[in-house]
């Protein structure tokens, strides 16, 4: 098994991980409803995605 020669300090650590963080995901408003949804997604709203109905919702009485 292989081990390191060197401690690798917490700087050099740390600048290999400078990219590991979380992405805010990209929002857009959906044109049927106009409900805030994530792009590329279907409506929760009204089940709706680019202009045409994708999943048909369940009526509440």
């Amino acid at each position: 098994m292989a081990h390191p020669k060197r401690k690798i300090s917490k700087t050099r650590r740390d600048k290999r991980r400078t990219h590991y963080k979380a992405v805010i995901p990209a929002l857009g408003v959906c044109s049927n409803c106009g409900a805030t949804v994530r792009l590329h997604t279907v409506c929760g709203e009204c089940g709706y995605y680019r202009g045409k109905l994708a999943v048909e919702k369940e009526v509440t009485a």
